[in-house]
């Protein structure tokens, strides 16, 4: 039996939450639907597009939403995403990882023929030669050269091999190329908005040569795609992105919580991810044994923060696969009662997760399937 099946007779009964067999994955809609509409104002207001990353909530009911709000389609990390996205509804979608084998290159065409609008980040001239060849005399694939910001996972390293992947592709009629993507992973959670700000223009400066660069070899790209939701802010004030890919903004986790996004001591967004847990023991006063250990979170994040069910700031400590534990101070608490936690990391925790739980207060208005959970090829 899956969550729908278990929880769907609560919809629309006040303080149904409380009936929840938990763990569970809550979406606070008030916070969610403010957090969506806030980005989509800023990112109109600032004159850039909007493509927020799916790879964040995996659901295309939210994707759907953030395309209503005013985003141009969504980003994907994985092309499995991509394929449970396009089956959703959504007409525009960016894979922001590179697509190379044969198996997966003929899922990629076949999708490219499915919606309006694919586009995929290359970094590789052979990746490029398979792709085009793969494509045929089809409909031509959209692509963005990838440009490696310095950590060295993706993306081309130099001017020159930018330059030269340009060549490649533009020697290719089955490919367009529309653009580059530049994702400054590393920046996103530093804490001191100072300090991300200070990285992030060093880091534009590079991106900025590149740009340069290219449009000096005829190249001049189109879409300069990136950034997150740790630089945004930074992003718009630097003035090379004309396309945002924040993701994690409508959720926010405790590691974005912990950041000074908006220059002024806040995070800039509401914790609209929360994970519903139950006391399942407390036989030693003042600790609580609760039913959400590391299977109900990702865990690189660090502990949960607990926000609600428990003393302001009380401590977590993960105690095992299905358990956590946390310090209640002079009493015990109920058996039974119910720990709101917020996420350490948001994406991860999505994974482990068939459905969220979507709350207005204590009432649960709508169950959303995670679609693009376990989608990793």
């Amino acid at each position: 039996m899956n969550d729908r099946d278990l929880h769907a007779h609560l919809i629309n009964q006040q303080g149904g939450r409380r009936s929840f067999n938990t763990p569970v994955l809550v979406i606070d809609l008030d916070a969610f639907e403010k957090n969506v509409a806030d980005m989509a104002a800023y990112a109109k207001a600032s004159g850039l597009r909007l493509r927020p990353h799916a790879k964040t909530h995996k659901c295309a009911e939210i994707a759907r939403r953030q395309v209503a709000a005013g985003a141009v389609g969504v980003c994907c990390a994985k092309l499995g995403e991509a394929e449970a996205m396009a089956a959703g509804g959504i007409a525009s979608i960016l894979i922001t990882s590179p697509v190379v084998s044969a198996p997966a290159i003929e899922r990629l065409i076949a999708l490219n023929q499915k919606i309006p609008d694919l586009e995929v980040a290359v970094d590789n001239p052979d990746n490029a030669r398979a792709l085009a060849a793969a494509t045929g005399s089809g409909k031509r694939l959209n692509v963005l050269i990838d440009v490696d910001p310095g950590v060295r996972r993706t993306g081309v390293a130099s001017a020159e091999a930018a330059v030269a992947l340009a060549q490649a592709i533009a020697d290719l009629p089955q490919l367009n190329l529309i653009g580059v993507q530049y994702y400054c992973g590393r920046q996103q959670h530093i804490e001191s908005y100072a300090e991300r700000r200070t990285d992030i223009i060093d880091r534009t400066d590079y991106l900025r040569g590149i740009v340069t660069a290219l449009t000096d070899a005829g190249f001049a790209p189109g879409i300069i795609t990136g950034g997150g939701t740790g630089t945004h802010r930074i992003d718009v004030e630097l003035g090379l992105l004309n396309e945002l890919q924040t993701g994690s903004y409508v959720f926010m986790d405790r590691q974005y919580n912990d950041c000074d996004i908006s220059g002024e001591g806040t995070p800039g967004f509401a914790t609209s991810l929360l994970i519903d847990a139950r006391v399942v023991s407390a036989n030693t006063p003042g600790l609580g044994t609760i039913d959400a250990g590391f299977k109900a979170m990702s865990t690189d994040g660090g502990p949960p923060t607990v926000l609600a069910g428990a003393p302001a700031g009380a401590p977590y400590h993960f105690m095992g696969d299905e358990h956590g534990l946390v310090l209640f101070g002079e009493t015990s608490p109920p058996v039974g009662s119910i720990v709101t936690l917020a996420a350490p990391h948001c994406d991860p925790t999505v994974n482990l997760y068939d459905f969220y739980h979507v709350v207005r207060g204590d009432t649960l208005v709508d169950i959303w399937p995670i679609e693009g959970r376990g989608k990793s090829r």
